[in-house]
């Protein structure tokens, strides 16, 4: 079974994802911040590919993700760098990037070193989802990834019924239209947002993304789904302390 299946299988609470850009802060690091993150309690990451333009992404992770591409960071060397990671991570690995770097590699080549290297799923925010349905989904479920779709508040109830029914994995619930970005709270147009989604009873667990920075934030994304995702405040945090054990050490004591 795949790692993410089995982790949401696990009926475990409170799931706790992390983003951070492959290659930010430092070139060689990617797979010393993974190794960190599974020691220090995290239950999936999602690696970025950086890419020059992100358009769903806020200033931190624009940042960051202009600094991996200035440290040399490409897709074909994030692949070399994870290609041992499986010796000991045992925790779920998503991609995560953007369509452009992923056509240019071939997706069925991506789709084959993603297999090589232990990767169980995929996040492309910029992938249509009719798009999918016609050209990429036949690829990776051939190799056994899973293809991660995002909704948001604009997104129809027939169109989450949809994805719903032709994805596999979790739902990633993007809790507003706005670009990524820490959040101090939710409002309460966003929890009823959450609660709508979490009363459609989908057959996919939930995970809530964009705006989870502290205690305030997670717990009321926990309320209404399986976890959260934390990328920007990670992403600064990790830019700030130059150590990944100190970033992720200060990002959970905040989430207490």
């Amino acid at each position: 079974m795949n790692r993410i299946n089995q982790l949401f299988n696990s009926d475990k609470k409170d799931i706790l994802s992390i983003y951070f850009c492959a290659g930010d802060p430092t070139l060689e690091g990617t797979a010393h911040v993974i190794r960190t993150l599974e020691k220090n309690g995290v239950d999936m990451i999602e690696i970025g590919i950086p890419f020059s333009d992100p358009m769903a992404d806020g200033i931190v992770i624009q940042n960051a993700a202009a600094q991996a591409l200035r440290n040399g960071m490409s897709l074909k060397l994030l692949f070399e760098q994870l290609r041992d990671i499986r010796k000991d991570v045992k925790i779920p690995l998503i991609l995560m990037g953007y369509l452009n770097p992923i056509m240019q590699f071939g997706f069925e080549n991506f789709c084959r070193r993603c297999v090589e290297c232990g990767i169980d799923g995929v996040i492309i925010p910029d992938l249509p989802f009719r798009d999918y349905q016609e050209q990429y989904r036949i690829i990776a479920e051939r190799y056994g990834i899973k293809v991660i779709m995002l909704i948001t508040p604009e997104t129809s109830e027939e169109r989450v019924r949809e994805i719903d029914a032709h994805t596999d994995g979790f739902i990633y619930m993007v809790s507003s239209a706005a670009t990524t970005g820490a959040q101090q709270d939710f409002n309460e147009q966003k929890r009823a947002y959450f609660k709508k989604i979490e009363n459609m009873h989908l057959n996919n667990p939930l995970m809530v993304g964009f705006g989870i920075s502290n205690k305030a934030t997670f717990q009321a994304a926990c309320g209404h789904a399986s976890g959260a995702i934390i990328g920007s405040r990670f992403v600064t945090l990790l830019e700030e302390e130059k150590d990944p054990e100190k970033a992720i050490l200060k990002l959970k004591a905040g989430l207490k």
